[in-house]
């Protein structure tokens, strides 16, 4: 029994050589792949038909999906000023919490991957006070970022294990 990749290159050799040629009249007029040589009748080789399951699964992610909405959700409080999934980039818009008057804060959220993991997440926090000549920007508590990261990533595990 053919080895499955050397199956698929078998399978995919007339579609590369006819996507060299012109239609031999000296037009650059090409068959269509799959059209002009693949049998319709026949399942496509298994590599490939595992690559485009994968690909529909993750068509509108760039990213773990389950880091992305466990960020979303986390960092929901502060208003949202844009969300990339294809990036994996989500940034807030200056958040004042209700119990503190001259305080503001800022998030970027980075979703580094498609694996749930726990370096698959890192928050930058931006901290501004406002004094008399306005907002001025202030330190942040590295651990406050860690914190953030943590409740990420325990609602990312969360919502994986309700899926499953």
């Amino acid at each position: 029994m053919a080895h499955p990749s050397l199956r698929a290159a078998f399978c995919l050799l007339p579609l590369m050589l006819g996507a060299c040629g012109g239609g031999g009249d000296g037009s650059s007029v090409k068959p269509v792949a799959g059209n002009a040589y693949a049998d319709p009748s026949l399942p496509p080789p298994a590599p490939i038909a595992e690559a485009n399951k994968q690909q529909e699964a993750e068509a509108g992610l760039a990213v773990n999906k389950y880091l992305w909405r466990g960020a979303l959700e986390t960092v929901g409080f502060m208003p949202l000023a844009s969300a990339d999934p294809f990036g994996g980039v989500i940034v807030t818009d200056w958040y004042s919490p209700p119990t503190t008057t001259g305080e503001r804060f800022k998030a970027t959220v980075y979703v580094l991957g498609r694996e749930l993991r726990s370096d698959g997440v890192k928050v930058t926090l931006f901290r501004q006070t406002r004094d008399a000549d306005g907002w001025a920007d202030a330190p942040v508590n590295p651990a406050t970022s860690t914190d953030i990261e943590n409740k990420i990533l325990a609602r990312a595990r969360e919502l994986r294990a309700r899926a499953t």
